[in-house]
């Protein structure tokens, strides 16, 4: 490639990187903004502490319940071997097809007073309603519960990978030094693991505090049903800016976290066995209790979960199932697709920019377009909207003086802004999955390429794509996924009349018409299997025995 044509390369990287980064760059502008009408003042005296104190336990809870799940989980399918075990070690990663907020309206419906579970247990036992105590799932504790059973797979996957990659040598090695099962774990194996543990952690609790849907459902007061009260019920933006900064702050503090918590540890594994041995094999009680505890989270974050929606779809759907089904369909899958095309298409951009510089300039910008995913929804909605209302202003008033007429909203009126708003939350992911799928094409292949006389632009096009053509698909197909789940910044940006799967289950949940929102519930989470599916099969292809 010409030296001018990848300059333009570089400068077109740049302005994207500069346009992810925007939303993030005009929340933290409003930090120290006046003019907040004293909504600001009013919040931080009254509902701030409670913020702070609800969304710190949140994260106290999912840390602790995630590593508990994740790490046993991991360790019983890795490195034993029981009846189950190998439909266990692929099925374990299906709770992340339900998002939390779908549960949260399922357990409630399952789990209230005239629901299934309490209503059995009154005609059976003849109790009434003084005679008995049921905890109330609409609760921190409830969402804790919630949260951990989602987003407990993120550090199963990662630990069981760090188990299978590092732990067998060093375990064999622990033996021979006559350390026992549960020594050698504790000794060996879990810290080999630790990096994989928090970064399993560190994600989970991302995605918790990016939650919307569970938290106000619940009734929780958390930063982020703060940000929405701040924006819709007191339509103070500066205010929403600043606890959408604050928000940000926890997800800074927690990557400084899993940064900074290695130290100057090294986690290599010297013994140059990394082919997995077989797990030691588990009989009677102890079998029984492998299968238990696998079980266990499987089937209250997937099996049940999906079986109640079911039972609810068939026997109280949605009563609009037919023609408004379908157009909130169409819109989830336009606004999915859109976004996917466009996000595999700029991770390409981006991932092939860092691949022919050979200096850290693109690769830095590769790694700033890689934090928008650590962003929550609303604090991205927040940022989106605030510089992008200018621009609707600042063209309206262009437009009515050159035209005499006020157009209106060109971009926050449409779907325009929402997308982009996807992209700056999303393109992380595809750009992940593009770059580390490059990387496996060796720069042998470039050199021949040219040595036929093909410049990089046909090399690209006739030798990379052609290998990436499947990285591509999981890389839209994962951001396909994620903007169908997404609701925090679908419900604030989203045009008028125009609602989505997702929005409308949160709607008819909130509603309390739980039955009704089965039906768009259940689409979301057939269509979060799609990813899972692909990922089990590579699960299940690295079988240890």
């Amino acid at each position: 490639m010409k030296p001018s044509s990848f300059n333009t390369l570089l400068i077109v990287s740049a302005a994207l990187a500069a346009l992810i980064g925007l939303p993030v760059a005009s929340v933290l502008t409003n930090i120290f903004s006046g003019g907040t009408g004293g909504t600001w003042q009013h919040l931080a005296s009254t509902v701030l502490p409670e913020y702070l104190g609800a969304t710190l336990w949140l994260c106290l809870g999912v840390g602790l319940g995630v590593i508990v799940l994740g790490v046993a989980t991991a360790w019983l399918t890795t490195m034993h071997d029981f009846p189950g075990r190998r439909i266990f070690e692929w099925a374990l990663v299906l709770p992340l097809a339900v998002p939390a907020y779908v549960l949260a309206y399922v357990y409630t419906d399952f789990l209230q007073f005239v629901g299934p579970l309490q209503s059995g247990l009154r005609e059976t036992f003849g109790w009434s309603r003084a005679d008995y105590w049921f905890p109330d799932v609409r609760s921190l504790g409830g969402a804790v519960t919630m949260f951990v059973f989602v987003f407990y797979p993120y550090v199963y996957l990662l630990v069981r990978t760090a188990f299978i990659e590092r732990a067998s040598g060093m375990q064999e090695a622990a033996r021979t030094l006559g350390l026992g099962p549960w020594r050698s774990f504790f000794r060996v194996s879990l810290p080999l693991a630790r990096p994989a543990v928090v970064a399993g952690a560190t994600l989970a609790l991302m995605e918790t505090l990016a939650d919307y849907g569970t938290v106000s459902y619940f009734g929780v007061q958390t930063f982020t049903t703060g940000i929405y009260r701040a924006w819709f019920s007191l339509g103070d933006r500066v205010a929403a800016a600043q606890l959408a900064a604050s928000l940000l702050g926890f997800v800074v503090a927690l990557l400084l976290i899993e940064q900074f918590s290695r130290g100057r540890a090294r986690f290599n594994n010297t013994t140059g066995r990394n082919r997995p041995q077989a797990g030691r094999r588990l009989k009677g009680g102890y079998a029984a209790s492998a299968f238990a505890l696998c079980a266990i989270p499987l089937s209250i974050g997937f099996l049940l979960p999906a079986g109640l929606l079911l039972r609810l779809a068939l026997t109280g759907g949605d009563a609009q199932f037919g023609d408004h089904f379908l157009v909130l369909a169409r819109n989830s899958f336009v606004l999915a697709g859109l976004t996917a095309g466009l996000a595999v298409a700029l991770a390409l951009l981006l991932a092939y920019a860092a691949r022919l510089s050979k200096g850290p300039l693109a690769r830095s910008l590769n790694r700033l377009v890689g934090l928008g995913y650590a962003v929550p929804g609303s604090v991205i909605a927040v940022g989106v909207l605030i510089p992008v209302a200018w621009l609707d202003n600042w063209l309206a008033g262009q437009w009515e003086a050159c035209f005499g007429s006020n157009p209106g909203l060109l971009l926050t009126g449409g779907i325009a802004a929402l997308i982009y708003a996807y992209l700056v939350r999303f393109l992380a992911v595809a750009l992940q999955s593009v770059s580390s799928s490059l990387l496996k094409v060796t720069p042998n292949m470039d050199e021949a390429a040219r040595s036929l006389g093909a410049n990089q632009g046909q090399t690209l096009r006739r030798v990379h794509l052609p290998i990436l053509r499947g990285s591509l698909f999981t890389a839209g197909l994962l951001v396909f996924v994620d903007v169908m789940k997404e609701l925090p910044a679908t419900l604030v940006m989203r045009p008028f009349n125009f609602d989505t799967l997702a929005t409308q289950a949160y709607t008819l949940a909130s509603d309390e018409r739980l039955a009704e929102a089965s039906t768009a519930s259940l689409a979301i989470v057939a269509v979060g299997l799609l990813p899972l599916v692909v990922l089990s099969r590579q699960i299940a292809q690295r079988r240890q025995v």
